[in-house]
């Protein structure tokens, strides 16, 4: 569920009622539960273009692209372009 719910309208009333004794009027954050739970960029696209992304700036460094060009390039730091460069064995 991405948008909020009424609580009125998904809660049974003894519930809502126990709820409201503790936080009456206050927004509530529910967790999901660990089984529904989803890693970072599972729920579209983004681990996908970062790994794509960083492969680009590997293989362009590898072509004699310099850290600062690619850093410039990627509106990225030196330092993380020296990361994605790091990390070339762990992904």
């Amino acid at each position: 569920m991405t948008a909020y719910a009424k609580a009125s309208e998904v809660l049974p009333g003894p519930l809502l009622e126990a709820i409201q004794r503790h936080v009456d009027g206050a927004y509530l954050y529910i967790p999901r539960r660990e089984e529904n739970r989803k890693r970072w960029g599972e729920g579209n696209d983004a681990r996908k273009l970062l790994r794509q992304r960083n492969a680009a700036i590997r293989a362009a460094y590898g072509d004699g692209a310099s850290v600062e060009a690619l850093a410039a390039s990627y509106c990225l730091s030196p330092k993380t372009v020296y990361k994605i460069l790091a990390a070339k064995n762990r992904e």
